[in-house]
């Protein structure tokens, strides 16, 4: 999906492919997000199993941010990461994303986990908060 941006910028929204996968993984290392780049095998992995998984591409720059989830299609869609370059945000490419998942599901509630520093973004596009649990069997 082609989308216009602030600042006469032109980017487009497409399904991710396995070539995408390196500079996922340079995004997350830029954002210190350092155990999906050590873990690279079952990060790719998750990848290959998650069935909503999109990047966005700005012409003429390449990938400038993803995101990666899953959903029933009918009730649930959990964003597992969203993440854009710190070089590109600010332009709606964030906001572009979550209203292309509600366009593509529209049955479906999306749910996601988001540090206390993307609050304001998500409260800004109507998400509201709400309580949960996380363990893994490490813990």
């Amino acid at each position: 999906m082609d989308i216009d941006l602030k600042d006469n910028i032109k980017g487009v929204i497409r399904p991710y492919k396995e070539k995408d996968f390196n500079r996922i993984q340079d995004l997350n290392k830029e954002e210190g997000w350092t155990n999906l780049v050590e873990n690279a095998l079952n990060t790719k992995e998750a990848w290959k199993n998650s069935n909503v998984a999109f990047v966005i591409e700005i012409k003429g720059k390449g990938v400038v941010g993803y995101l990666r989830g899953f959903t029933d299609t009918r009730i649930s869609l959990f964003i597992c990461e969203l993440l854009i370059d710190k070089k590109y945000r600010g332009l709606g490419l964030g906001k572009e994303f979550l209203h292309y998942l509600h366009n593509e599901y529209p049955a479906t509630r999306i749910e996601l986990l988001a540090n206390c520093s993307s609050r304001s973004f998500y409260e800004g596009l109507g998400f509201r908060s709400f309580y949960g649990f996380r363990k893994s069997r490490q813990e």
